[in-house]
């Protein structure tokens, strides 16, 4: 063992004299060398460590490619690029190496082997010839990392790619953030941390990692509402979407604990389904679906999502109804095939309670008078049929659901688009003062028909194919839903009727003088969230994976 750590504490000592680096890892390479004469099959070296023949054929292979590396890298050296910095690297990478190649331990193999990347990352980015070596970094890091317990499937892929989506929409409508210079650096980078995020939670192949990343896009959506929101309200906005999410998604860390306790894995193909089994079953499968529940979410869990969307600015709405309230019924769909046993057991709580929570919310639409507000209230509705598709356990119901999800997070966008577009010019969300924009914005006029027939699920938009497999689902499943389904169906229509013609009919309020029509930009946003909401329809295997 001493053979090998004391020419690299040498290097590490001298590693300022570039001499002396070269000479350190020859130095090293003859002392591998010189294991020859041990007995290679079984040579232990404590702490974990150890070699064999293949394990010691690796290390003085790592030991001589680095020795030749030195000697070849006196460009870095003579053009002063950092060089010790250089050396520091290279030691590291051989350090890592060494630990990976000499592991006898799972988990120890496992840190050095991705330790490993890090270094060779710092490489390519610190002494590349080309702007192109981030792309191959990114390239790197992508691939490497999917290899770790992070995969994609029909469903995952659809989300990721309306995340990238929505969040390249969000840049582009908040150009008042550019315009008042209003920490817009700080604001793209929260933003791509929330997009790393989902990516990861869409991604992760491992129950654990997915709780981690779940919580993870926590963090920015409170950065975005309390840094850039409009009012001191979003104070409070702010805590009761923090208490809601984190006091019924801890019983989920639990309930994951436990699994990996009994099961010994957390991951999704080998996790094996819990069976109906007394109380302490019925109180897992409830510690596990109230954290999704609530960032769907499902209505007497939905109080914090009206003043999050109120308080958020145009970014913060966006990216939750746009993609957040998809984490949960994601969530749900990747947890509840653990579950199925137990759930469809409490199917009907679920289905009566989203089904009369949607028409009691779709009354609360119609006494609306804020704007985000009724759009905001009406995704809980939307939701509500979801939550009841993913219940019932049918092939209808999943495939509607994740129609509906992808639909409503394209169409309820760009209405919240459009209510920030009123609220720059009129300064207000109040349906009682922003009315008459017809004539006061007739441009912006077709936007709201097209957005709002969006909402209604009429056609050709996404969601009207998404909301009659989720009525053949929920009606086949049991007849008695079809009340609620028709009342659910004419209220939505009802409020979106009602928002439309408030807001673009009757006199202009007496307060507004002039203001500019549109801009360009703000066309191509609201055409970018209404074209694919109606031109996937033509395209639907690209959803449901079939």
């Amino acid at each position: 063992m001493l053979k090998l750590i004391l020419p690299l504490i040498l290097l590490m000592k001298f590693s300022t004299d570039w001499k002396a680096s070269q000479i350190g890892l020859g130095i090293l390479s003859g002392l591998v060398g010189l294991s020859c004469f041990h007995n290679m099959s079984n040579y232990s070296l404590g702490f974990s460590l150890g070699l064999d023949s293949v394990s010691y054929v690796m290390i003085y292979l790592s030991a001589w490619i680095m020795f030749l590396i030195i000697i070849s890298s006196e460009r870095v050296k003579a053009a002063n690029n950092f060089q010790h910095m250089f050396v520091f690297v290279n030691v590291v990478l051989l350090f890592s190496l060494f630990l990976a190649f000499s592991s006898l331990n799972y988990l120890l193999f496992y840190i050095s082997f991705e330790m490993s990347l890090i270094p060779t990352l710092i490489l390519i980015l610190g002494w590349g010839y080309q702007p192109e070596r981030i792309q191959a970094g990114i390239y790197m890091l992508f691939y490497s990392f999917l290899g770790f317990s992070l995969g994609l499937d029909s469903v995952s892929y659809v989300m990721i790619y309306l995340s990238a989506w929505i969040m390249f929409l969000i840049i582009i409508s908040s150009e008042r953030v550019k315009a008042a210079n209003n920490f817009q650096h700080m604001f793209v980078f929260v933003n791509v941390v929330l997009l790393f995020s989902l990516f990861l939670a869409f991604s992760s192949l491992n129950y654990l990692l997915f709780y981690i990343s779940f919580e993870m896009s926590l963090i920015p959506t409170l950065i975005l509402i309390l840094g850039w929101g409009y009012q001191p309200e979003r104070i409070q906005a702010g805590i009761y979407m923090l208490f809601y999410t984190l006091t019924l998604s801890l019983p989920l860390l639990g309930a994951l604990l436990y699994m990996y306790s009994s099961e010994g894995s957390l991951t999704f193909m080998l996790s094996s389904p819990i069976s109906m089994g007394g109380y302490s079953s019925v109180i897992l499968y409830f510690s596990s679906v109230f954290a999704f529940l609530v960032k769907l979410p499902m209505y007497m869990l939905h109080l914090w999502l009206p003043k999050a969307h109120v308080e958020a600015p145009v970014a913060g709405s966006m990216i939750l109804a746009g993609v957040l309230l998809k984490l949960g019924g994601y969530g749900l769909i990747r947890i509840l095939g653990l579950v199925q046993e137990i759930s469809i057991y409490f199917s009907w709580l679920w289905v009566s309670i989203s089904l009369m929570g949607g028409v009691m919310i779709s009354l609360l639409c119609m006494r609306q008078v804020d704007m985000k507000s009724l759009i905001a209230y009406s995704s809980v509705v939307h939701m509500s049929m979801v939550l009841s598709g993913l219940m019932i356990f049918s092939w209808w119901g999943l495939m509607g659901a994740v129609v509906v999800m992808v639909g409503h997070g394209l169409c309820s966008s760009g209405l919240f688009c459009l209510a920030n577009m009123v609220y720059e010019r009129v300064g207000s969300r109040s349906l009682m003062i922003s009315k008459g924009l017809l004539s006061f914005m007739p441009s912006m006029g077709l936007w709201w028909f097209l957005l709002s027939v969006g909402n209604m699920a009429a056609p050709p938009t996404l969601n009207l194919f998404g909301e009659i497999s989720l009525i053949v689902s929920l009606v086949s499943w049991s007849k008695l839903s079809i009340l609620s389904l028709i009342l659910l169906s004419f209220f939505s229509a009802a409020y979106t009727i009602y928002m439309y013609s408030l807001s673009q009919h009757g006199s202009m309020f007496h307060g507004l003088y002039s203001c500019s029509s549109g801009k360009l930009r703000e066309y191509m946003v609201l055409f970018l969230h209404w074209f694919p909401l109606n031109i996937l329809i033509t395209s639907l295997s690209l959803i449901n994976g079939a």
